[in-house]
């Protein structure tokens, strides 16, 4: 059986989950409501507070199904209550972020500025002008957003100009003038 798949996943306090007829399931939370539809071959019993994940058959597809749904039911109750974040960090010269009502407004060496919209319980902030945090309850949307931000402009290995994420390392090349020099 799955190692992850069989762990029970733990609902706190102020959480509710629900398993509709079609085997979709919803959390409900302090930071909002998720939804997930889960496949035919796998079941989820919510008992007591308790949410357990089983499968119908052995099979490989039923057995790689388990432990991913299993993880997708657990990141959405973290959601709910924690939520996620994802910070990233605009090095350059002239390079910085500002937050304009609902969109994100990127001056990153391009001739035009850039506008990214929130999505919905997806939020984005900018604590600095060099430094920009988006948040929200849902793991993939949070991910996602992130990774089109950083997309704009991503970290270069010669300067380290760019957007990446704050826990991002960037491998420095030597230039040309470096290398002729020996």
């Amino acid at each position: 059986m799955s190692r992850i798949g069989r762990m029970p996943i733990e609902i706190p306090a102020g959480v509710t989950v629900a398993v509709a007829a079609d085997n979709t399931v919803e959390v409900k939370g302090p930071k909002g409501a998720l939804t997930q539809k889960v496949d035919s071959r796998i079941s989820v019993a919510v008992e007591g507070n308790v949410v357990n994940v089983t499968r119908s058959d052995d099979e490989k597809e039923s057995r790689s199904m388990h432990g991913l749904y299993r993880t997708l039911i657990s990141n959405m109750v973290t959601g709910v209550t924690k939520g996620y974040s994802k910070e990233l960090e605009i090095n350059g010269v002239g390079y910085r972020a500002a937050k304009e009502g609902d969109q994100l407004v990127l001056t990153v060496g391009f001739s035009h500025l850039v506008n990214i919209k929130e999505r919905g319980d997806t939020k984005i902030e900018v604590p600095g002008p060099n430094k920009v945090v988006v948040t929200g309850p849902d793991k993939q949307a949070v991910g996602q957003l992130a990774a089109e931000i950083r997309e704009v402009r991503p970290p270069e290995p010669y300067l380290g100009k760019g957007i990446k994420y704050s826990t991002e390392v960037i491998r420095r090349k030597e230039g040309k003038t470096a290398a002729k020099k020996k």
